[in-house]
């Protein structure tokens, strides 16, 4: 069953994303995940205002696949310079309806 990552994330510095996005994108490749959106360019079109600078969706073949990418010794630093580097809000979800009738 396919999963996908849905992440919110609004940088504090600049400094760490030339680094961070050629290495996340290769480690998101090696665990099975495919990018299917990562982009500046969003709108909300309802609620409260929470404005995001980015807002990424990465499907993965399985949960497995995306915890074995949160896990990888080799994105460790690259994570942490993500989350020190920005608000971040990072949500796996299955794909499945779990509302259909």
């Amino acid at each position: 069953m396919k999963y996908y990552s849905v992440l919110d994330v609004t940088p504090n510095s600049e400094e760490w994303i030339p680094k961070y996005i050629p290495t996340a994108s290769k480690l998101v490749a090696k665990h099975g995940g495919t990018y299917l959106s990562r982009t500046l360019t969003h709108e909300q079109l309802e609620g409260t205002d929470a404005p995001v600078g980015v807002r990424v969706i990465i499907e993965w073949p399985s949960k497995e696949a995306a915890t074995n990418f949160m896990n990888d010794p080799e994105y460790a630093p690259f994570l942490k310079m993500r989350t020190q580097g920005s608000e971040s809000n990072h949500f796996l979800m299955l794909g499945q309806d779990d509302m259909a009738q």
